[in-house]
């Protein structure tokens, strides 16, 4: 996929913006700097038959180290996990640099300015329609690239203006240990021979309470990180902003860490998928899951655990529309073939 992109650069077919997405921020950030360092690189002739970088001169250095002049590199801020619009505009608590600064000023050192917006789903309203204005008319020789592992949450009218590029990643996802113990006692679960309503409700719940207390765990931390709990005096209507942003962060949070939830389940029935096809040590993700994995695979065709992956990709989708998390997860659930 990356010679991809450099045959498309060495072919003058740039784009102004670019939408990653993939499984692992991290890699589609190394992805971006890449892309920053070709666009930058001293060394660069950006010509056919690919166009790449030396990762050697002054520039490539500059980048890799996140300390180029033309480019910049935007995350969500710690506490509120959102990127906010003092981010992109330049406000009271700005950040010593802003997007647009970068963006509306000349180029220091004569090349391409490149904007990196790491996890861009996490865009807060204000964010994303200021980003938009920009987006709509951006100035010559200015890149944008934003990363997302759930481009589904990026503004549409964003998504738009941007070239999709998806890297589907080596399958090694990794999964935190709370990922993985709920899906270990998922999969025990569903090993057991009770695929009646009763045992089909307690994966339910059990998925429920895991992600209950997720929930719990994201509102501490976003509360101790708010100025709600060190400022007792602020006026009324700075309180209330501060709640609408914390309460806008825990579902920013909980939408994400629900996701490594249902991924990690996906990423187990695809273990189950590999051993219906009968492939020689066909678990790629839960090796230590291999009885649990074998048991249920025994029971389906190749058929039925591919449709199962089809129903938690169905899953993600309707929690990213109007419909009610318990109606979608509920629904998913039951209609699973375990």
């Amino acid at each position: 996929m990356i010679d991809r992109l450099q045959r498309s650069l060495a072919k003058g077919r740039l784009g102004h913006a670019y939408l990653f997405s993939g499984q692992d921020l991290g890699e589609l950030e190394k992805v971006g700097r890449v892309l920053a360092q070709t666009l930058n690189c001293q060394n660069s002739t950006l010509r056919e038959p690919i166009a790449d970088a030396c990762g050697e001169c002054i520039s490539c250095r500059k980048i890799a180290n996140d300390n180029h002049p033309d480019v910049m590199t935007i995350k969500p801020e710690s506490k509120m996990r959102q990127v906010k619009i003092g981010q992109i505009i330049r406000r009271p608590n700005s950040p010593p640099r802003v997007l647009h600064e970068l963006i509306y000023q000349k180029s220091v050192e004569g090349g391409y300015k490149v904007a990196l917006l790491v996890a861009a789903d996490r865009l807060n309203t204000d964010a994303a329609n200021a980003l938009l204005k920009t987006l709509e008319e951006p100035p010559d020789r200015t890149v944008f690239i934003l990363l997302s592992a759930e481009p589904e949450r990026v503004l549409e009218t964003i998504c738009s203006r941007c070239l999709r590029v998806r890297f589907a990643g080596d399958g090694g996802q990794a999964f935190n240990q709370s990922e993985m113990d709920w899906v270990k006692e998922f999969a025990l679960m569903a090993a057991k021979d009770d695929k009646g309503l009763f045992g089909r409700y307690r994966l339910l719940d059990s998925l429920l309470q895991c992600l209950a207390e997720v929930n719990q765990s994201i509102e501490t931390e976003v509360e101790q990180a708010s100025p709600l709990s060190q400022y007792d005096e602020a006026p009324s209507e700075l309180r209330e902003q501060w709640e609408a942003e914390n309460k806008a962060a825990i579902m920013a949070e909980y939408r994400l860490r629900r996701a490594g939830f249902l991924a990690a389940l996906q990423s187990w029935l695809r273990d189950v998928w590999l051993q219906t096809r009968g492939e020689d040590g066909g678990l790629e993700f839960f090796s230590d899951l291999s009885e649990s994995t074998q048991i249920v695979a025994r029971r389906l065709t190749h058929h039925d655990a591919e449709e199962n992956l089809q129903i938690i990709e169905q899953t993600q989708r309707a929690l990213h529309t109007n419909v009610g998390e318990l109606l979608a997860l509920e629904t998913g659930l039951m209609k699973l073939k375990l």
